[in-house]
């Protein structure tokens, strides 16, 4: 059963339509699941200013995108792929810990997701994919 927080992030719609103002953007399916999310993201020096995104997907990678792109302000595009990884470790084992800045994928990251990990990621990729890093 989805958490009712969980959907309550999911339905945030302020980052959610694309403008075509963007420094860098990127279309990402999942494989797996097919999942799909495009994003338009506008950098300024060593960080992300704004994101902007649309998703064929399910809840889980919503409310990524959604946490994503209200946290991305926050991120440096050099920490990044060490932001995945730590995401990656916190999901994969219980005994770490993530960070402040990335504490609000708390909800989402856990034992219980294992099996929606990509899902949750691919927000992630698509960023990653996006910024060629």
């Amino acid at each position: 059963m989805i958490d009712y927080k969980i959907l309550s992030i999911a339905s945030n719609t302020r980052f959610i339509g694309l403008k075509n103002k963007f420094t860098h953007r990127c279309t990402k399916k999942s494989v797996r699941c097919g999942d799909k999310i495009k994003i338009e993201i506008i950098t300024k020096k060593d960080k992300i200013a704004t994101m902007r995104y649309e998703t064929e997907s399910c809840i889980y990678c919503q409310a990524s995108a959604s946490i994503l792109a209200n946290k991305v302000s926050m991120l440096s595009i050099r920490s990044l792929k060490n932001d995945f990884k730590l995401i990656e470790k916190v999901i994969k084992n219980k005994e770490f810990k993530l960070p402040k800045k990335l504490y609000s994928f708390n909800l989402l990251v856990n034992k219980k997701n294992i099996n929606r990990f990509d899902c949750i990621m691919l927000p992630f990729n698509a960023l990653i994919k996006a910024l060629n890093i």
